[in-house]
């Protein structure tokens, strides 16, 4: 099979990127099996386009924020539902945890689904995958500042919410890899 220039190269970008922008998204929503449905709905967004953004000079801060976008409409889309389904039941259905995790995960994802979307999606992108601040804006489509801010403001609520300790261990794996 041959391909052209551009088929190549977004092979390339999808290959480089997808299992990141893949990670991303679980942080985003803390649903794994999500996770892989979004970046692969970013990636086909991405390839409608490809002409356009293989020129431009950051596209994967674009698939980023991509998927992020994605993310706030599938969180949105869950809290809807939730709120549908409180209407009819009148107890709320027990937390059922999948898989293996340890505790201190759970804490961690529960801490961050606690936290209102922009301020999430700074925190992840700045601590879990490690972005500048910068690349952190271009992601999201917002200033330097606001990423400041938010970030901050996210890290605070999580010291709120898991203690001082937990929380600066969460900074310290970021700083340790």
């Amino acid at each position: 099979m041959v391909l052209d220039d551009a088929s190549a190269e977004f092979h390339e970008f999808f290959e480089r990127h997808y299992a990141e922008l893949a990670r991303l998204a679980h942080l985003l929503t803390g649903e794994t099996d999500a996770a892989d449905d979004l970046a692969a709905d970013a990636l086909v967004a991405l390839w409608q386009r490809w002409d356009r953004l293989r020129q431009a000079d950051h596209p994967l801060a674009y698939a980023r924020g991509v998927v992020a976008n994605l993310a706030r409409g599938r969180i949105r889309s869950a809290v809807r539902e939730r709120r549908r389904i409180a209407l009819f039941w009148s107890r709320s259905p027990e937390k059922v945890v999948d898989g293996p995790d340890m505790a201190a995960v759970l804490d961690v994802r529960a801490a961050l689904a606690r936290l209102p979307f922009r301020k999430r999606a700074c925190v992840v992108l700045r601590h879990a995958l490690d972005l500048s601040e910068k690349d952190t804006a271009v992601a999201l489509g917002i200033s330097v500042g606001t990423v400041k801010s938010q970030t901050s403001k996210g890290m605070a609520e999580l010291e709120r919410i898991l203690g001082a300790r937990a929380a600066g261990d969460l900074v310290a794996g970021r700083r340790n890899r």
